[in-house]
């Protein structure tokens, strides 16, 4: 049997691994939710472009 010991002496001082999941696909909601965030997000990159561009 092999064993890992580390500095201090400790067998086998593996991290605890967490639960795994599986993601979901976002429902129609999210999705359009999702759409109006890029939207904005558009908007709002395109408006401080076009006012950096007028000031300079």
């Amino acid at each position: 049997m092999y064993t890992t010991i580390n500095e201090s002496g400790i067998l086998n001082n593996y991290a605890t691994e967490p639960e795994l999941y599986y993601a979901e696909y976002p429902n129609q909601e999210l999705q359009n939710r999702y759409k109006f965030q890029a939207a904005i997000g558009t908007l709002l990159v395109t408006t401080l472009f076009l006012v950096a561009l007028g000031v300079s």
